[in-house]
């Protein structure tokens, strides 16, 4: 008893750290459109990944509980460079082109794609990238090819599912499990999956508590 006891003690304030750390102050730094141009910090990085209209910005907003922080739209490839946000002077948030479909040239598409590949494989004090996954579709191919590369660079991730509201609580724990079961044969990959709505508000303060463990003490 006294050990669950304990466990849930820790939970409680894991929780109360994200939501702490997610009340400050979210500036947003800067937008890069190359890697001369991604601002420098000694802050520990999180970065948002996922195809295109998958709901980064939303998540995003979600988590900082501000609804125009990052920018939103229904329209695939709006988030066209790296847009960074300062958390409390505690840890940097990293929004990321999609990709994927998108309504851009394709030589665009191709700038984009190398430019997210680019930053992923070299910035030396990015922490964790959130691969976001949309809870009606599971892991695509495009994702794949995400952490393959994700892999190779060791760059630890963990699959955020989101828009979780979208599907029933039996089709989310069937995806959830297929996702997890998918990640073992992933090095890079952290074993914990938590599923999101950025609608509801569910799974925002396990999410933010998991991020908080990465911020600046």
């Amino acid at each position: 008893m006294q050990a669950a006891g304990t466990k849930q003690n820790s939970q409680h304030e894991a929780v109360e750290r994200g939501r702490w750390l997610f009340a400050q102050e979210c500036r947003f730094i800067g937008a890069a459109a190359s890697l001369a141009q991604v601002p420098w910090a000694a802050l520990p990085e999180v970065a948002f990944a996922g195809r295109s209209n998958v709901g980064k910005s939303s998540l995003i907003n979600a988590l900082a509980g501000r609804k125009t922080l990052a920018r939103t739209s229904n329209k695939p490839g709006r988030t066209r460079q790296l847009n960074f946000f300062d958390l409390g002077g505690r840890l940097m948030l990293a929004d990321l082109p999609g990709y994927g479909f998108a309504r851009a040239p394709k030589e665009q598409i191709s700038s984009w794609t190398a430019l997210v590949e680019a930053y992923l494989k070299g910035r030396a004090q990015l922490r964790r990238c959130c691969l976001l996954i949309d809870a009606r579709h599971g892991i695509k191919d495009p994702d794949r090819k995400v952490m393959a590369m994700l892999d190779g660079a060791a760059v630890s991730y963990q699959v955020v599912i989101v828009k979780s509201d979208k599907i029933t609580e039996t089709e989310l724990e069937v995806r959830i499990q297929a996702i997890i079961g998918e990640l073992a044969g992933h090095p890079a990959a952290h074993p914990r999956v938590i599923p999101t709505s950025s609608r509801q508000g569910s799974g925002i303060a396990e999410l933010r508590a998991a991020l908080a463990a990465l911020a600046k003490r």
